[in-house]
């Protein structure tokens, strides 16, 4: 699927009377902390067989009650989420007076601490586009082992248990039903996941989605990659001391 750049936000406004309990109905993380104070939660959307669609934030600036979507996924979700609508009191659509800004370093007034790990600093939304410089975004995702749309999340493919979202604080295992819980909720209580994300070494870039081999077996598949690092989603009873993924030298690091 086509990939995106880090930056690439799409920013949605939620309104009406039932705006946030539409919203927790449907996603894997608790919103209604959102309902009477601002602040910021990572969540995910989910088909009813529990496979990922889209992650994003949900953000109550104090002023308005926004989604924070991955650009390449704004038009689907927001489809999505009108087919739940139903009679709901919500009204979901793209606005183009606020954007987002993100940043590493103390949190500015206004702004608000990115939710999934601390060293990947803050969120803001603005009236203004920001213009201020930005990390490695890729090197810092790689090190924290932090998932993004379109690269290691694939739509109607990925579960989100295998790509960290409890680590990350994007699941609630105790809050009510939301479309997909039960197969989230089995992996979690019913068995020991086999596969996941871990960040290995490599010698070498290789094409993303790439295979990982030991001795004539597919370990996994390499994703983001920089400084000799990548992203890999791995099966875990297969690691090795040394794999291959092309011509390129695999070392497993760990899932942390």
């Amino acid at each position: 699927m086509p990939k995106e750049d880090a930056d690439f936000r799409s920013l949605a406004t939620v309104t009406g009377a039932d705006a946030i309990g539409f919203l927790q109905g449907l996603v894997t993380n608790d919103v209604m902390p959102l309902a009477n104070k601002p602040g910021i939660v990572w969540t995910a959307l989910l088909t009813p067989q529990g496979k990922y669609l889209a992650d994003f934030f949900v953000v109550n600036t104090g002023e308005v009650l926004l989604l924070d979507l991955p650009g390449l996924a704004a038009e689907d979700v927001l489809k999505r989420l009108a087919m739940y609508r139903l009679r709901a009191d919500v009204k979901i659509g793209l606005t183009q007076t606020l954007h987002a800004a993100r940043g590493l370093g103390p949190t500015p007034e206004g702004a608000f601490a990115d939710p999934r790990h601390q060293a990947l600093g803050w969120r803001a939304y603005r009236t203004v586009a920001d213009q201020g410089s930005t990390p490695d975004w890729q090197a810092l995702r790689i090190k924290h082992l932090i998932p993004e749309y379109g690269y290691e999340l694939i739509p109607n493919d990925s579960y989100i248990l295998e790509w960290g979202f409890e680590r990350l604080h994007g699941i609630d295992f105790r809050k009510g039903c939301y479309v997909g819980q039960e197969v989230n909720a089995r992996m979690k209580h019913k068995t020991e996941l086999r596969k996941g994300m871990a960040r290995v070494s490599i010698s070498a870039p290789v094409e993303i989605g790439a295979e990982i081999l030991s001795d004539g077996k597919v370990v996994g598949q390499v994703f983001t990659q920089a400084g000799g690092e990548a992203i890999a989603y791995l099966r875990f009873d297969r690691i090795a001391d040394v794999m291959t993924a092309g011509n390129a030298e695999v070392r497993y690091l760990g899932t942390e």
